[in-house]
């Protein structure tokens, strides 16, 4: 994995990409800006402000106000790798955050999305 290319990524380019995915199988953008600002403590107009500052990958992490407690409870495969078991903690998060946009996906309840 080319993680240097990962970590410069401009959040802002992937982020349409989410909300393609979200909207095809018929979620809202809210639903999606509720997962990503329950994982990184995002209010939504942060995240926006993240978005529209074109921040790399590696900036909207190291900047997000906190990451949610419950994130140990997000578990299985992702592109191959358990997220569990992700050593690197910013591949690990990003990959948190594509594990909860696939449960959104495939039309797993928002409150199990969100370990309640």
């Amino acid at each position: 994995m080319k993680t240097e290319r990962v970590y410069k990524l401009a959040f802002g380019s992937v982020y349409p990409h989410y909300l393609k995915k979200t909207e095809t199988k018929g979620h809202s953008k809210e639903e999606l800006d509720t997962i990503i600002c329950w994982l990184t403590g995002y209010t939504p107009k942060q995240l926006q402000q993240q978005i529209d500052k074109k921040v790399d990958m590696e900036t909207f992490f190291d900047q997000a106000p906190r990451l949610n407690p419950n994130v140990s409870k997000i578990t299985g495969i992702i592109c191959g790798y358990r997220v569990e078991e992700i050593e690197d903690k910013l591949i690990q998060k990003i990959r948190y955050m594509d594990k909860l946009i696939d449960e959104l996906a495939k039309g797993k309840a928002m409150e199990k999305i969100l370990r309640k």
